[in-house]
């Protein structure tokens, strides 16, 4: 078998973005501290006894998504737990790196990226010299985005599969894309207009949906509703349909007819999430719904919170930072 030849724009081992730098250090813990401001908090440990690195990352924002070249300089072990509110597709441009998700598991090289799901634990090994673009959506976007597809609200968490294979023709297609909006943005002078750069913003984001496999795949080809098991249907529509009190695991089950254990893993293999965390999200994005409309008679933040059975507000705001990446005042804010 003759093996596919694929041409990239950009893909190269030389540094990206480098007129758009954030930082560069060889301190550890500095690295730790200032990728976190534009990710998330994480633990970050390297396999050099003197705990060296030597860090650069380059990181240039578009109106919904950024482009950021990562170099550690070193062979290190990430752990960021959940990702929560973002997407991040990681494409090594040199070397690899050994993704685990949830439980899914992947090599990644130059033929195949990784894409973490932000509501499973993430853990990872970058090996040496192993700079990697990193492509990142904020969980929301491709979300609302799946939704124009299929033509219906998504009644369970998008989750990709770990493994992006950068050759197949689909996503060889999708990963051209994303090499010619970096080519027009590497540099003091970007060399689209303002509005073709928009066009390929929109491309990523589209085109991510519809060259790599997911949960909702099926759905945007056919936009019939997923084949579940009952129990699961069950219990969604009841958490769809109760507002007043939260459930217990056990009266979930029951209602649907089935034990914890059995509602426990159909949910697992059909949602991604546990029934109880499944009744979160869904809260969550009701919320993010009242807090960002106009229409909204809810008056204040807590009284929204409050309706939708979040009592502990402290908690709740963490959470739906975690969800959305801001707080649910700032959202409150800047509803339309």
């Amino acid at each position: 078998m003759v093996a596919q030849v694929v041409h990239y724009v950009t893909v190269a081992v030389t540094e990206m973005f480098t007129e758009h730098n954030l930082f560069r250090t060889r301190d550890l813990d500095e690295a730790r501290e200032q990728v976190a401001k534009v990710f998330c908090p994480h633990k970050l440990t390297t396999a050099d006894r003197s705990g060296a690195v030597n860090t650069v990352h380059n990181s240039v924002k578009q109106d919904s998504i950024s482009l950021n070249y990562l170099d550690y300089g070193a062979e290190v072990h990430i752990q960021p737990g959940e990702l929560g509110s973002f997407f991040l597709v990681q494409i090594p441009l040199s070397g690899g790196s050994y993704v685990r998700c949830g439980d899914q598991e992947v090599y990644s090289d130059q033929n195949t990226a990784s894409i973490p799901n932000p509501t499973e634990k993430l853990e990872m090994t970058w090996l040496d010299e192993s700079p990697h673009l990193l492509v990142h959506i904020p969980r929301l976007v491709l979300e609302n985005r799946l939704s124009e597809l299929i033509q219906r609200d998504l009644t369970v968490p998008l989750r990709f599969a770990l493994g992006m294979d950068l050759t197949a023709p689909k996503v060889s297609g999708w990963r051209q894309i994303v090499d010619l909006l970096a080519k027009g943005l590497n540099g003091n002078q970007c060399d689209f207009h303002v509005s073709v750069r928009s066009q390929l913003e929109d491309m990523v984001i589209t085109g991510l949906l519809t060259s790599h496999n997911h949960n909702y795949s099926a759905c945007i080809s056919s936009p019939a509703e997923p084949l579940t098991p009952r129990s699961v249907r069950v219990v969604v529509e009841h958490c769809h349909d109760l507002t007043d009190r939260i459930p217990t695991v056990a009266e979930l089950a029951n209602l649907a007819g089935v034990s914890v254990r059995s509602l426990q893993e159909a949910f697992k293999t059909h949602v991604g999430l546990s029934p109880m965390e499944y009744l979160r999200d869904y809260r969550l994005r009701q919320v993010n719904i009242e807090l960002s409309s106009s229409k909204s008679t809810f008056i204040s933040v807590s009284e929204v919170a409050t309706f939708w059975g979040f009592t502990h507000l402290g908690r709740f705001s963490q959470q739906y930072f975690d969800r959305f990446g801001e707080l649910p005042s700032a959202t409150f804010r800047n509803k339309s």
